[in-house]
């Protein structure tokens, strides 16, 4: 499985290594709404959590689908400028169509994703499902997505005051500190690129990178979890450094978008141990490739038995049956939320399975 961004005839000068401030901050609320997947961040969250705000908290958990479980393609931009005031104005120019649609990724799952949806203020069905999946996520959210679909003028504002307000609280003084690395390490793979080619360059980004190269043409591929195919031909590829995005890898390769890659430029140390017969259990649950694949969604966030099934193309009964089986090697937590029942990976006990396993799944 893979991302694939064909590249054939793309001069190497439209691939460009350069950091965001807006996708950073993206990973940094990433990390502060799920610190079980940044273990090395522990200080930094255990610290920033305690200073905010009650106010600037309570408006981050309205909104916090745009970065938990997935990354709304809006916060990777094509284009990084200097400044998070310079991005979000570029975030301004786009038509409430396309921010919406891009916002509410939650409606765009794994199997919808690569052939794009339309946007929810212009289609009935994927207004529905917007609103479907916002419901399982609680009142918070599914009230946000309302608001969002009936006013996305105002509610666009709304957004675009609460990543200042948060730039204001926290990310200022952070970003002055993770800049310099990360334009030192964008130099570093523009120099590669330059000086020994793009494979180098990118097996240098990620070791999840590779350049393809054979008589029907050239292509960047993305090892992940999930299917995916984009051309970047007339366009151009912007891979993005991240300090606070381990172990994610994300890719933007949604029709209409230009394809955005985001690496990690550290990996810190997983470990842990067990008990040789619960290990065994637990690898023996996770050898069957469809329990592997939905381990990927289970490692974002929470997820009902008939989310799952509609993201993969199976039965509920199907998804019940694997569940199950991850549930009795001890994988899961699963949980009641009104008339849902919500399922997620315990990435406690899966983290001492080998940090290689975490890694593919949350990649």
């Amino acid at each position: 499985m893979s991302v694939t961004i064909d590249i054939t005839g793309l001069p190497h000068e439209r691939i460009t290594f350069c950091p965001s401030p807006l996708a950073e901050l993206g990973n940094a609320l990433h990390a502060l709404a799920e610190p079980a997947h940044h273990a090395r961040l522990h200080v930094w969250t255990t610290a920033t959590s305690a200073a905010l705000g009650p106010e600037l908290a309570d408006r981050l958990l309205e909104a916090d689908f745009m970065w938990r479980s997935t990354r709304s393609d809006f916060l990777m931009p094509a284009r990084p400028r200097d400044t998070l005031a310079e991005e979000l104005d570029d975030l301004d120019r786009l038509d409430d169509e396309t921010f919406v649609g891009a916002a509410l990724e939650i409606s765009c799952s794994t199997s919808h994703y690569p052939k794009g949806l339309p946007s929810p203020l212009v289609d009935a069905w994927s207004r529905r499902r917007a609103l479907d999946l916002a419901a399982a996520r609680g009142p918070r959210q599914a009230a946000f997505v309302e608001r969002m679909l009936a006013e996305p003028t105002a509610t666009r504002a709304w957004i675009r005051r609460l990543l200042e307000d948060c730039d204001r609280a926290f990310f200022a003084d952070t970003w002055r500190r993770v800049r310099v690395q990360l334009t030192a390490d964008a130099q570093h793979k523009t120099e590669l690129l330059r000086r020994k080619g793009l494979a180098q360059a990118l097996t240098a980004a990620s070791r999840a990178l590779s350049l393809e190269e054979d008589e029907h043409g050239s292509r960047i591929v993305a090892d992940k979890l999930v299917h995916g195919r984009t051309e970047a031909r007339g366009t151009a590829v912007t891979l993005l450094p991240s300090v606070f995005g381990w172990p994610h890898l994300f890719a933007i390769y949604a029709p209409g978008w230009q394809p955005v890659i985001q690496y990690p430029v550290a990996t810190p140390e997983v470990g842990g141990t067990e008990s040789v017969e619960t290990v065994t259990l637990r690898l023996e649950a996770l050898t069957h490739p469809m329990r592997m694949r939905l381990c990927r969604n289970l490692a974002r966030g929470v997820y009902s038995t008939s989310e799952l099934a509609d993201a993969y193309g199976i039965t509920a009964p199907e998804v019940s049956r694997h569940l199950a089986v991850l549930r009795k090697a001890g994988l899961l937590d699963t949980r009641r939320r009104g008339r849902y029942v919500l399922h997620q990976l315990d990435l406690a006990v899966v983290a001492r399975l080998g940090s290689d396993f975490l890694e593919s799944v949350l990649r």
